[in-house]
């Protein structure tokens, strides 16, 4: 997985719908392989797409986040939404291909502050839960997170 996860989280707008699901429950021991992909162990494409769509929902109406979605209209709101999918597809192992800015020239005078960061971080990590993600997956999906960082905050 490479270093662009955050920031792609930071770009994204989309309304999720529907009730929370467990698409990124563990598979059982006997099916999953253990050489599975991130990608997979995550649940492929759907489950990805519904992730993001949660997050991309706390994202927008959290209070110290919403102002770098304020403007965007529809057109615009879903490629920033394929972006985002696209991204985390191709970095955890999946057949996508991200097209989009590198991290750091898309955050390039948003001056992403520490407690923004941690806001973004705080509404990952709750997605994550929602979607009860398996320990071992959660851990890498935020070090991938936390090692944006410097890509992200300050630019």
């Amino acid at each position: 997985m490479t270093r662009k996860l955050l920031a792609t989280l930071l770009l994204g707008l989309a309304i999720a719908g529907g009730a929370p699901r467990d698409i990124f429950a563990a598979e059982p021991q006997a099916a999953a392989g253990a050489t599975d992909t991130l990608y997979k162990r995550l649940g492929g494409y759907d489950a990805i797409a519904a992730v993001t769509d949660d997050l991309i929902t706390r994202l927008v109406t959290d209070p110290q986040l919403s102002k770098f979605f304020v403007g965007l209209n529809d057109e615009s709101k879903k490629r920033v939404r394929q972006h985002f999918i696209d991204f985390l597809c191709a970095n955890t192992g999946g057949p996508c291909l991200y097209l989009g800015q590198d991290m750091k020239t898309a955050h390039k005078g948003l001056r992403i502050t520490e407690g923004e960061w941690n806001a973004a971080a705080t509404d990952l990590v709750a997605t994550l839960d929602k979607f009860k993600v398996p320990e071992k997956e959660k851990n890498e999906v935020v070090s991938a997170v936390v090692a944006l960082k410097p890509e992200i905050v300050g630019q």
